[in-house]
């Protein structure tokens, strides 16, 4: 016998089962039982009330939900509402066909009122409304339905590409951190997944509209026969009382059905972004006054036509002048609101004599915007570009090792409207035009057709791209192309700027704090080095030389053991950054080639590497070359770069350790996706793999 302690437990238990998954499992053994036990009156007249309550909740749930993916399990819910329904008519037509000689109450209460109130006892009627009922549910919403879930299914799946494309950029960029990376990947493939399973859940609603015509035919012909034949009822009888009980269950199971196919058809259309679709259709019908102004006069017209229904659509035009007077003058109060908010009593500045604070000093980043660009800026008016660019100083200053200085952004009025332009203590190094109301679509270099756009090219790295309207994004990226919107272009670009111009940003202050970060884990160490033995302005000129060739400074602790092991020797910037670079070998190479073990290399013909060697070894500035063959040198390196990065491998130039530096300053504006290697820069455990030699 159970004790008073033990009897609360049991409904913990069952909630705690029903959570873990094994309720739906356990309700699909249920449905399975419906089919094959019979079930009385009274089951059947609550099953059929739940399964119209279950329908008109996925339905409000499918209004109140803010994008798809919040609904990611619709498809399962929509599977098991079929399987119920279904269900439910096997159930019913077995109470049908062997009770309904009894009278219209033989299969509970529920189909009796379906087959009496709704359509008036008349089975006539009835057959008529049902069928109209099933033509709209199968030709128009489930058709409709199917055909959208397709198209979106083979959309998404054709987007995937661009859209990882998109967020590896903004990774690259620091728009976003890894974690958002990883949700913004793991969503695109839910989208993916829910759309896919939404073009074959589809399939499910359509086949169950002609279910539904079946079971009714089905129905209708074997009462007939069981009431003639079995139940010794004239044909009359037997095709008004079966008629009647047939239509009245499948309009039971027929409404449901429908509620679910638009619950279908309102899921597949909504846009994959987030949208709160009762306020939408809220703004976009009722919250334009000219909208309900052009509605009443139209239908007042019409109103005053004699023979028509004056006082219904004069009434209606009353309602709609009125709605949208009413929706007028509350825009008029709303933008009353922040106007006298913002209206302070102007006060004249005193005039003062000028002093050194009117001098301002040149910023080190800055950011000029048109005026139609200031919105983007601006918080109030929805603007991003503040916390893009917060994400882009965050980023690089973990990659590159030192913090970037902030990024002064102002409105210069002599730019273009929708012009920018990046600038590095002072001085113009980038810029732009870019449109605010649309989204950048770039070329990757391998798309599936043309958009229709204003041509242009991305700002930051030449590829080929259109600015394209926003409700194109999705086919955009269907075609293989990467969608971006204007404040991410104005982001990436100033990424790339900076990263190029790394070396300028970086001066005494910040190598000094970066010396104090460092002395605070190993003090001996600076301390010997600076200024002791080497002065502060070398240091400098070390780490500057270092990121000028995009070799990041994180690694500052053996950076500096490395100088201070040669410092005593030269206090040459050039030698010790040399001598740097060999040490810092392995991070140079992991960042050019990855985990790979075999290093593809481009070298230069014996004859012209001793040319080149020979030049430098008497002193000359650059590299010693008649100005045909420096060109056709840097064409046919620029040649070979572009063949390995087509091949997707990096491009690398391996020379003597006397060349590499003379090379590189040569080949940094004319190839700068050619990187220049010495043989002592390779690590010990990779291989070298020649795929090309480049001579006079």
């Amino acid at each position: 016998m159970a004790t008073a302690s033990q009897a609360p437990i049991g409904a913990p238990r069952l909630r705690a089962l029903l959570l873990s998954g094994i309720g739906v499992p356990a309700g699909l053994l249920a449905m399975l039982a419906m089919i094959v036990v019979p079930l009385p009156p009274l089951a059947l007249d609550v099953l059929f009330t739940f399964n119209i309550a279950l329908s008109l909740l996925i339905v409000i749930a499918v209004f109140s939900i803010r994008k798809p993916l919040d609904f990611a399990i619709f498809p399962s819910v929509l599977l098991i509402a079929t399987m119920f329904r279904l269900a439910l008519n096997v159930a019913s037509t077995r109470v049908v066909l062997i009770n309904g000689h009894t009278g219209a109450g033989a299969a509970g209460h529920v189909i009796e009122s379906f087959g009496q109130f709704v359509i008036g006892g008349d089975y006539a009627v009835g057959i008529i409304v049902f069928v109209i009922l099933t033509i709209i549910n199968f030709v128009v919403v489930t058709k409709g339905a199917g055909r959208i879930s397709e198209v979106s299914a083979r959309f998404t799946l054709d987007a995937m590409p661009g859209k990882q494309m998109a967020i590896d950029a903004d990774l690259n960029a620091g728009l976003v951190t890894q974690d958002e990376a990883r949700a913004r990947r793991a969503e695109v493939r839910a989208e993916a997944d829910f759309y896919g399973s939404m073009d074959g859940a589809s399939k499910f609603v359509r086949g169950d509209a002609t279910a539904g015509i079946l079971i009714l035919l089905i129905n209708m012909l074997g009462g007939l026969a069981i009431g003639t034949l079995a139940h010794a009822l004239s044909f009359a009888d037997a095709a008004r009382v079966y008629a009647l009980l047939t239509i009245g269950d499948g309009l039971v199971a027929q409404i449901p059905a429908l509620l679910l196919s638009t619950a279908v058809a309102v899921i597949v259309t909504r846009m994959s972004r987030d949208q709160d679709m009762g306020g939408e259709v809220a703004a976009r019908l009722f919250g334009d006054p000219r909208l309900l102004a052009v509605a009443a006069a139209v239908i007042g017209a019409l109103g005053l036509i004699p023979g028509m229904p004056n006082v219904a659509f004069l009434g209606m035009a009353a309602l709609c002048g009125g709605g949208a007077w009413w929706v007028r003058q509350r825009q008029l109060r709303e933008a009353a609101k922040p106007a006298a908010a913002a209206a302070p009593a102007a006060v004249a500045p005193e005039s003062k004599e000028l002093s050194w604070d009117d001098v301002r000093p040149v910023d080190l980043v800055g950011l000029e915007v048109g005026y139609r660009l200031v919105p983007l800026v601006d918080k109030a008016q929805g603007g991003e570009l503040l916390a893009r660019i917060r994400g882009v100083r965050r980023k690089l200053s973990q990659d590159l090792g030192f913090l970037v200085a902030a990024v002064h952004i102002r409105d210069n009025l002599e730019l273009a409207p929708n012009a920018y332009r990046i600038n590095l203590s002072g001085v113009p190094v980038g810029e732009s035009v870019i449109y605010p109301d649309r989204e950048l679509a770039i070329n990757p270099g391998r798309v599936f057709g043309t958009l229709q756009g204003v041509e242009t090219r991305d700002p930051a790295f030449g590829m080929e791209a259109v600015w394209i309207e926003t409700g194109l994004r999705e086919h955009a990226q269907a075609l293989g192309y990467t969608v971006v919107d204007a404040t991410t272009v104005v982001a990436t670009h100033l990424s790339h700027v900076v990263q190029l111009h790394a070396h300028e940003l970086l001066g005494h202050e910040e190598v000094q704090q970066l010396l104090n970060a460092v002395a605070k884990a190993a003090p001996k160490l600076v301390e010997d080095l600076v200024p002791k033995t080497l002065p502060l302005a070398a240091v400098v000129k070390v780490l500057q030389g270092l990121l000028a060739e995009r070799i990041p400074i994180r690694n500052l602790r053996a950076i500096l053991e490395t100088i201070a092991e040669h410092a005593a020797r030269t206090q040459d910037p050039q030698v010790l950054n040399a001598h740097v670079r060999v040490a810092l070998s392995r991070q140079i190479v992991q960042d050019i080639a990855g985990m790979a073990g075999e290093i593809p290399v481009i070298t230069l013909e014996p004859e012209l590497e001793q040319l080149l060697t020979h030049s430098v070894a008497t002193g000359s500035a650059n590299p010693g070359l008649e100005p045909g063959l420096a060109e056709r040198l840097q064409q046919r390196l620029a040649e070979s770069a572009r063949l390995q990065e087509a091949a997707g491998q990096p491009a690398v130039l391996l020379v003597a350790p006397t060349l590499r530096a003379t090379l590189s300053r040569f080949l940094r504006a004319g190839v700068p996706s050619l990187h220049v290697l010495a043989w002592n820069e390779i690590p010990d455990n990779r291989r070298v793999r020649l795929v090309a030699t480049v001579g006079r």
